[in-house]
């Protein structure tokens, strides 16, 4: 199975995805560049990482969304390619339209960076099939604009797939990091192939690092991609 990294300049968790891609999971990695395009279905996975693309200049993600390489981004998740956006990969994916709401500033204004427990809503997407229904994980966050928010909350309420809560997986306003609207910490699009969170599984996916929690999206995605080779679809 064929994935890539999408570079911006200003990433800087590119090579860490990369890693757990190639080294980790053992999916074929590539780096891709901004100012480059490619085919459609030329991978079957692609990942946008963390970092501060473009300097996060205007609002985070607002200048990477015009780079040329989004055009084939956005082209292969039109075509069923399965794309994982993480921090500001999710911010460039709602502002590229992949993705409905928007990251703002954290309400408190301060960048945050530490470990975070989230609920899995949804363990039936092709990036959560390795969770258990409302498992507890942690993660760690590091952003400065991850607090989601949408007009229209029944727009995306059924397309939910992690929420902040705490360590029993109570979900309220202490374990709240950023101001999210109701605590939502990832989200995925309506064909369910395309997902954006904020916190860094990438970050959590060997035993070295503390925490093997995230290591389960890339596992799950690899996974149904299996399925769909062999027509196994979930």
């Amino acid at each position: 199975m064929k994935s890539a990294v999408i570079v911006f300049p200003g990433s800087n968790c590119d090579a860490d995805a990369y890693h757990v891609l190639k080294n980790v999971v053992g999916f074929e990695c590539h780096y891709v560049f901004h100012k480059e395009q490619f085919r459609p279905n030329e991978f079957d996975f692609i990942v946008l990482p963390g970092g501060f693309s473009y300097g996060d200049y205007l609002r985070a993600g607002a200048i990477a969304r015009f780079s040329p390489v989004m055009k084939s981004v956005i082209q292969a998740a039109k075509s069923g390619v399965l794309v994982l956006g993480i921090c500001n990969g999710f911010q460039i994916l709602t502002e590229a339209g992949l993705l409905e709401g928007a990251l703002m500033k954290n309400r408190d204004l301060k960048f945050h960076c530490r470990d975070v427990y989230l609920r899995v809503e949804d363990n039936q997407t092709p990036f959560t099939l390795m969770y258990k229904p409302n498992e507890v994980v942690k993660m760690s966050i590091a952003h400065g604009e991850g607090n989601y928010f949408i007009n229209n909350l029944d727009q995306i309420e059924s397309r939910v797939v992690f929420r902040y809560c705490d360590e029993n997986g109570v979900v309220n306003e202490d374990s709240n990091p950023n101001g999210s609207l109701e605590n939502i910490a990832g989200i995925i699009n309506k064909e369910k192939n395309v997902l954006g969170l904020m916190p860094h599984p990438e970050r959590c996916s060997e035993k070295i690092l503390g925490s093997v929690d995230g290591k389960k999206i890339f596992e799950s995605a690899a996974a149904y991609l299996e399925r769909r080779k062999s027509h196994a679809f979930i």
